[in-house]
């Protein structure tokens, strides 16, 4: 057995066995004491039955009738003249009988009254009733009922009571096996799960167990696992990817150095090589810039400092800078922004988002075709589109596009340019401003990359 299904069932064990031990005190104690005041008021009840027969009809017959009459019950009666002296008995008086036919009287109700309740440890317990026959006879009737029946009643309450307890213990053993082991079972399950995890097996598949505290914990793990096994399959896809992309330009820059040390070729084909070699050297540094944005973003390093900006001044400022490369390949830009708009954003940042955006705008759009940027408000929110007319994206790509080197031209044509962390950072970004970026696309028509970004007043 675990020691933690041991652990609780011995604490379950205890705790119900204290509970119960305390509830069957209570219910014992309760009957007994039920129980004797019922036998109680009983003689009473029945020493007031003589009474009404002594007040109605006093006579010796009537004295020998009633004698008669407890002769054949499980109760004895006496009864005396105003002085308590003894008229008739039902059976011999003993010594405890005449201990209490000998206690003094007074002031006692016509509802009669106990005498003696102590069935533990006296002999009898004991009632009187009073009564009055006419003007010259008056005294009392003494009912007595053998505190050994009392007992003899106890014990066999005791018996049912013991052996309900017996059953109850028994069902406790059985109820705390199970419900120890369906509580720790999920939990040892829960730990191996644990432990597998830390030792990098992410293979974990925990049962649903409901909608409790236990099956919020399951899936929590499950998810925990399926998230943990994404991060090492990207990583190793991230560090695969970074392997790839570094070869690449790093294969270029040796082998045309090797091209151009040679003393035996033209001097425009040593020049052509210089310039291969100079583009892959920058294509590579800009790569490194994006790895260590991305480095300082993870590491929640990367320094935003938002300023309250006009949104409709600071894209034309964009547009400007943006509009000669535009003009370069023919491709039409056009601008719509409300003229109300405030956003908090940091200008250096939000550019660096912008410029990525409009890039990827001009690299996948033919001459001819027109990129749109809009800036609205909605509902509190303000969004910025920037749309084009280019080749568009295949909807198998959409959910992967912000992912780190991931390509939608998986043939990673060189002529394109890009380093495929670009829209990476780009969500970084949008996020670090407190915003969320959403990309819509239909392959040949084009593709709207939408920022959202919380309003704010003048």
């Amino acid at each position: 057995m675990n020691k933690i299904t041991l652990k609780l069932g011995l604490w379950f064990f205890f705790v119900m066995l204290m509970i119960q031990v305390c509830l069957f005190f209570v219910l014992h104690t309760g009957l007994v004491e039920s129980r004797v005041e019922e036998e109680l008021d009983a003689l009473l009840a029945r020493g007031n039955s003589h009474r009404e027969v002594l007040e109605d009809s006093f006579h010796a017959e009537t004295l020998h009738h009633i004698a008669l009459m407890e002769l054949k019950a499980d109760t004895e009666v006496i009864i005396t003249d105003d002085a308590q002296k003894i008229l008739i008995s039902s059976s011999k008086v003993d010594a405890g009988e005449k201990k209490i036919v000998s206690k003094k009287l007074k002031d006692i109700p016509r509802g009669g009254m106990i005498l003696e309740s102590r069935w533990k440890n006296e002999k009898y317990i004991s009632t009187v009733s009073p009564y009055t026959a006419g003007e010259n006879q008056s005294g009392y009737v003494y009912m007595f009922k053998s505190t050994d029946q009392i007992q003899q009643l106890i014990s066999k309450l005791n018996q049912h009571l013991l052996f309900a307890a017996a059953v109850m213990f028994i069902l406790l053993i059985i109820t705390n096996l199970f419900l120890s082991k369906a509580l720790t079972t999920p939990l040892i399950q829960m730990k191996q799960a644990t432990e597998k995890l830390s030792k990098g097996d992410f293979s974990v598949q925990l049962p649903d167990r409901g909608d409790d505290e236990l099956g919020e914990l399951s899936r929590s793990i499950t998810i925990l696992a399926q998230d943990l096994k994404r991060l090492k399959e990207q990583r190793n896809e991230f560090l695969s990817s970074i392997s790839h992309e570094l070869r690449t330009p790093l294969t270029y820059i040796k082998g045309y150095a090797d091209v151009a040390r040679r003393k035996s070729i033209e001097e425009a084909d040593r020049e052509h090589y210089l310039q291969i070699i100079y583009e892959e050297s920058e294509r590579l540094s800009a790569m490194m810039k994006d790895l260590f944005d991305l480095a300082k973003l993870d590491r929640h390093a990367f320094i935003i400092q938002r300023t309250n900006i006009h949104l409709s001044s600071y894209l034309a400022t964009v547009y400007e800078k943006m509009m000669p490369a535009f003009q370069e390949k023919e491709i039409r830009l056009d601008m719509n922004c409300d003229e109300t708009l405030y956003v908090m954003v940091d200008p250096v940042r939000f550019e660096q988002i912008l410029f990525n955006l409009l890039d990827n705008a001009i690299k996948y759009s033919d001459p001819h075709t027109k990129t749109s940027v809009i800036a609205q408000q909605e509902k509190g929110e303000v969004f910025i589109a920037i749309r084009d007319e280019g080749a568009g994206i295949p909807q198998e790509d959409l959910p992967f596009v912000f992912d780190r080197f991931y390509r939608v031209d998986k043939s990673r044509s060189r002529h394109l340019g890009g380093t495929g962390l670009g829209l990476s950072i780009v969500k970084e970004l949008v996020e670090a401003h407190g915003g969320r970026i959403e990309v819509k696309s239909e392959r040949n028509k084009g593709t709207a990359f939408v920022i959202w970004l919380k309003e704010e007043k003048e």
